[in-house]
């Protein structure tokens, strides 16, 4: 039956997308990543209070999580392929997001999907992934601002979308919900650059005396 295939298929994918990668690696360490830094538990979190090691297998894994359901789900469940797999791709990635965002393992407190979202785009629409990737590094290496760099690829998203074909309205629609989750996420950040208080990537906290 297809409602189950379908159920089955937003599950699996919010539960693999739950896992709470940061916040397992910082308490392997002795660390309460939820109560340092910003509070959350990605990887830009993880990269300021642990350092590159953890912050790029958090990385990566939470962007394993929206890429392998994706991946498998659709043809494991499904048992489906070419664009009638998208409807199961469609959900797989929002159950994915979902979860990595409310993971029902830390009362439904998440992180904010970049990572996940973008292990989502790399394994359904690669070459819009990869534009957005570019608008991400381009923000990211002359604002020195990671939130910003994520808004603004965020918000370019679904345009690279519909402009590569075969700009399918279904993968249009998707990823128009991804950016907007994405840039709500970022609410807090949103009020910090506009009130100047937003830390740059690299800079020292306020309390921290700079690295000579």
């Amino acid at each position: 039956m297809p409602f189950l295939a379908h159920l089955l298929t937003a599950l699996c994918a919010y539960l693999c997308g739950s896992i709470p990668t940061g916040f397992l690696v910082a308490r392997a360490k002795g660390v309460d990543i939820r109560a340092m830094g910003s509070g959350n538990i990605g990887a830009t979190n993880v990269f300021r209070i642990l350092g590159k090691g953890p912050g790029i297998f958090v990385l990566l894994v939470d962007a394993l999580k929206g890429a392998i359901p994706v991946l498998v789900l659709p043809s494991l469940l499904g048992h489906a392929s070419g664009s009638e797999a998208v409807p199961f791709e469609m959900i797989a990635a929002l159950g994915a997001v979902l979860g990595h965002n409310f993971t029902c393992w830390l009362k439904f407190k998440g992180g904010k999907g970049i990572a996940t979202s973008a292990g989502v785009l790399a394994a359904m629409v690669p070459v819009p992934f990869l534009i957005t990737l570019g608008v991400f590094l381009t923000v990211l290496a002359i604002s020195r601002y990671v939130s910003l760099a994520s808004i603004l690829a965020a918000a370019a998203l679904p345009f690279a979308v519909a402009f590569i074909p075969p700009g399918d309205r279904r993968l249009i629609l998707l990823t128009g919900i991804l950016s907007t989750l994405a840039i709500l996420r970022h609410k807090a950040n949103i009020g910090r650059l506009l009130n100047g208080t937003e830390r740059r990537l690299g800079q020292p906290k306020p309390t921290e005396a700079p690295t000579p």
